[in-house]
């Protein structure tokens, strides 16, 4: 009697212990799976701010000769071949691209012809408008990487995380350029 007693007892305990393990392991995958969307969410944004820099730097080139240093790193930045970047290249080349986005932006504040002309307005309130969309993308993105970030770093999640392989990731920063008043 007491063996079984026993039995019932380490079995209910084995039943315990695989139901943590696949309630976690489950819940690493749909955080995984949330990053992934929050990610591809962001990089739509990041494309259209990608494909707009060539047409601001050209706007922009004939006026500020003397920031050719800040022209030709967004030049350099933006030649890369941005389907070919893992994530974490994205979110560095475009923490890097942003902030030399921002040098633009602020010396073209210093030539009143250039900010009047309409090239330069239309591309500078899209270039507004897509910053303002990778923002937002960015809260949501950094928010999903926070709470599998957490999982992975917290108890039993940190066991599991090790021996699934479920991993830390980047979080989308902004650099300390973005973090002034550039306008």
């Amino acid at each position: 009697m007491n063996v079984w007693i026993i039995l019932a007892v380490a079995g209910g305990a084995g039943i315990l212990i695989a139901l943590i393990f696949i309630v976690n392991y489950n819940s690493f995958v749909r955080l995984n799976k949330k990053v992934e969307e929050a990610f591809s969410t962001m990089d739509i944004y990041l494309v259209k701010r990608w494909e707009l820099v060539p047409k601001l730097v050209d706007v922009v080139k004939g006026y500020s000769a003397y920031e050719k240093e800040t022209l030709e790193q967004v030049v350099r930045l933006r030649s890369t071949d941005y389907r070919k970047l893992s994530s974490e290249e994205k979110l560095r080349t475009n923490e890097e691209l942003a902030a030399g986005l921002g040098q633009i932006i602020f010396t073209a504040e210093s030539y009143p012809e250039l900010k009047a002309g309409e090239n330069y307005l239309e591309l500078s309130r899209n270039l507004y408008q897509i910053e303002d969309e990778i923002a937002q993308s960015r809260k949501y993105y950094n928010g999903c990487v926070r709470m599998l970030n957490t999982k992975v770093e917290t108890f039993p999640g940190s066991v599991i995380a090790a021996i699934f392989g479920f991993t830390s990731k980047p979080m989308f920063r902004a650099e300390e350029i973005q973090r002034s008043d550039v306008g």
